[in-house]
């Protein structure tokens, strides 16, 4: 009899295998791409980006580890007393009053400057007329400064001179004499390899091409730059150039430059990159401004005998001060110019300002943060950045009285510093990462032990990569181990 035969089976499909809940084929493009750049990543971090976080753990103060774009979580250490967390770029720690121990005379207008090691104020008024006395004091440590000693004074008594140092030799030019009227001369003295000044000079050959008080000062590249000043009469608009030049560099008589904007006295000058700053001071009338007059050094109109020749001037709204200040110190400080105290017109003030142009001069506004101003209004004084600090000596602090004399309670004869690379965050937490504290091991040794950590940490994490490539090579082996280390573990 006949059996009805069954029909074949058909065929079962086999599922398709899927990776990573689901979200991709595991035999597909997609995963297999997902995989390599998986790798691709691992790789650059443990060869890479972990190594160089090893060597910088070893010599920063800080490590950054993530990508940190924004931190809603920061702590900043105790130095930066009151600053904001993190602190803006530019700011100062708070000025720190000197101590009794480094005080000078109460002394206004007089030349404050830092030439070779040595720190020195040289003449200014005692309140009632120009003094003669200098002052000298050398750095101790980081960012203090030692007692001041009496030097050798300047050859005659002065007051509102300016002041500019070139190399080791510092310069007081001009200002008023014993008689109150403005100066011609040019006096200089040389820090010699121990720190004490030579006997003062008496320049000659440097002589103004005019008798000028309230002047401003400032080194370049081939020479020093005498800006405005008042002629006895009212504020002026000239500005000499003295180049060096010759054999021994020594600096050559006086060449009329361009002429200011408006006439300036009582104002401050720095140098910054390609142009000259005179900022603040007071104009032709008498009347302090906020104008921050930018000149050109060298420029189209430059010449072989004088290429960074001072032809051009501008002024803008945006990059005046944001009031009038006359009678301000100032100085520059890692690409940034800083401006304190100074007039109104009619009272000292109180605030610091900074700005940091750029390559064309360029900048939006003056900065200014409440925490980062004096402790008192203040016009007169005299500031410079030494490394990360600022010094400010001298000055008054309040109007002088009706006769034209500073009341001796008004002089300012202490001083005050202020750190001006206020410390980062040493812990920070963001989305994207997190900065923490490092080991900060300073010198050559920190680099030699940074480089050791960061080739450790290289070397171990390519044995991984090594082990990990054989394991996926190896996958029944591994199973087997794996399998054989949990039943013994049973066992």
């Amino acid at each position: 009899m006949a059996q009805t035969t069954l029909p074949a089976p058909r065929t079962a499909v086999a599922p398709r295998r899927r990776a990573f809940f689901g979200l991709f084929d595991a035999d597909g493009w997609g995963w297999a791409s997902a995989k390599a750049i998986f790798w691709f990543v691992t790789i650059i971090l443990m060869l890479g980006y972990l190594p160089d976080r090893a060597y910088y753990f070893t010599v920063q103060q800080t490590v950054d580890l993530g990508l940190l774009v924004w931190s809603p979580i920061n702590f900043c250490p105790p130095s930066n007393v009151t600053l904001p967390c993190p602190p803006p770029p530019g700011s100062n720690v708070p000025w720190q009053p000197s101590p009794a121990e480094i005080t000078l005379p109460p002394r206004t207008d007089g030349v404050f400057a830092n030439a070779g090691s040595a720190y020195i104020y040289a003449g200014g008024s005692d309140g009632t007329k120009p003094t003669a006395d200098v002052f000298v004091t050398h750095g101790v440590g980081t960012g203090s400064l030692d007692k001041w000693a009496v030097t050798k004074p300047l050859p005659a008594a002065r007051s509102s001179a300016a002041g500019v140092v070139s190399g080791t030799t510092l310069y007081v030019i001009g200002g008023f004499g014993p008689d109150g009227k403005p100066t011609d001369t040019v006096y200089s003295t040389t820090v010699g390899n121990n720190g004490t000044l030579g006997d003062w000079q008496t320049l000659d050959a440097l002589k103004l091409p005019a008798p000028r008080a309230g002047a401003s000062a400032a080194a370049v590249s081939d020479g020093i730059v005498v800006f405005g000043g008042t002629d006895g009469k009212s504020a002026t608009k000239s500005v000499w150039k003295s180049q060096s030049g010759g054999t021994t560099g020594a600096l050559q008589a006086w060449t009329v430059q361009s002429p200011m904007y408006e006439a300036n006295v009582d104002g401050v000058a720095m140098h910054d990159g390609n142009y000259v700053y005179v900022i603040g001071g007071r104009n032709e009338t008498g009347k302090a401004v906020a104008t921050v007059q930018q000149g050109l050094l060298g420029g189209p109109g430059a010449v072989p005998a004088d290429p960074n020749v001072i032809n051009s001037w501008r002024v803008s709204a945006q990059t005046n001060l944001p009031g009038p200040r006359t009678n301000l110190s100032g100085f520059t400080s890692n690409g940034a110019l800083y401006v304190q105290g100074g007039s109104d017109g009619n009272v000292p003030r109180t605030e610091t300002l900074w700005a940091t142009p750029d390559a064309n001069g360029v900048y939006s506004d003056w900065q200014h943060l409440a925490q980062a101003d004096l402790g008192q209004g203040i016009e007169g004084a005299s500031s410079l950045a030494s490394g990360s600090y600022a010094f400010m000596f001298g000055g008054q602090t309040a109007a002088s009285n009706p006769d034209g004399t500073v009341p001796a309670t008004a002089l300012v004869g202490g001083g005050a510093r202020a750190n001006l690379a206020p410390l980062p965050p040493f812990f920070q937490l963001g989305i994207l990462g997190m900065t923490v504290p490092a080991l900060k091991l300073d010198g050559e040794i920190g680099q030699q032990i940074g480089y050791l950590n960061a080739a450790g940490v290289g070397t171990v994490n390519f044995i991984l990569l090594i082990l990990i490539g054989w394991a996926f090579a190896h996958k029944e082996r591994v199973r087997e181990l794996v399998a054989e280390r949990r039943r013994r573990r049973r066992e």
